[in-house]
């Protein structure tokens, strides 16, 4: 088998969630911060995006595009000083879109506890240098929460599917 088959069977062979999952850490700064000292929820989203692409990357070992973001809530403040942890992980793949879920934590280390911050559903895309769609390699759900989590994700396209249509038909 040649380097270029080894390449195209790691490329289309399906791999387990675990293999996607990736973390992050931030340090809320003042230029991250709003004049109340809390985190700019701009900021916060960057984070999310970014933590999103790279376990989209690592599923797809592509390059990824964001395609969209459900939608974000802000379930606690952040402020300046504050440990951010950014969980991320793809939930499924649809050929060439993934759905990738982000949990988003603080660490608060005056009375010492996490809160969760916010979650996110993304959907990237894998791309070549041209901007083509690639197909992705099917993902392994594993523990009952990601079986959930993949079960899940087929109801959340479907309803950003059908929102997609009203909105294309709102605007023919």
């Amino acid at each position: 088998m040649s380097d270029s088959d080894n390449d195209k069977d790691r490329l289309t062979r399906p791999q387990p969630v675990r293999d996607s999952i990736s973390e992050m850490a931030e340090i809320v700064l003042p230029n991250d911060a709003n004049l109340l000292n809390a985190l700019l929820g701009g900021r916060l989203m960057h984070w999310i995006d970014l933590a999103g692409a790279m376990a989209a990357h690592r599923h797809s070992r592509q390059w990824v595009v964001t395609a969209s973001i459900d939608h974000l809530d802000f379930l606690v403040p952040v402020r300046v000083g504050d440990l951010v942890i950014l969980r991320s992980a793809v939930n499924r793949v649809f050929h060439t879109s993934m759905e990738v879920g982000v949990k988003v934590w603080v660490e608060k280390y005056h009375p010492e506890r996490n809160l969760h911050v916010s979650s996110a559903y993304l959907t990237f895309v894998a791309v070549d240098a041209a901007g083509n769609r690639l197909a992705v390699p099917p993902v392994i759900p594993e523990s009952d929460d990601e079986k959930r989590r993949y079960k899940d994700a087929a109801r959340r396209r479907e309803i950003r599917q059908s929102e997609s249509a009203h909105r294309k038909q709102a605007r023919s």
